[in-house]
């Protein structure tokens, strides 16, 4: 049971990140104006990065914990 949620939530995550990909794609193609896509994926990204960079040693600490998390081999996950 522990394994089938844990392949649901990787492929869940695996298809986000895709998403967000074609996001920001889009974006910088067509602009701030895509229809579906609302907000702005390319200053929300700035904005969490900038946010991260302001808090020192604590956002390079969450930076590199998301880090691993990603970067584990499959078997862990």
């Amino acid at each position: 049971m522990f394994n089938d949620m844990s392949k649901w939530i990787k492929t869940t995550t695996d298809v986000g990140i895709a998403l967000l990909g074609l996001a920001i794609i889009v974006q910088i193609l067509f602009g701030g104006s895509v229809p579906f896509f609302s907000g702005n994926v390319i200053n929300s990204i700035s904005s969490v990065i900038a946010n991260l960079g302001a808090q020192g040693l604590v956002g390079l600490l969450v930076v590199w914990l998301v880090y691993v998390i990603f970067n584990r081999p499959v078997g862990q996950r």
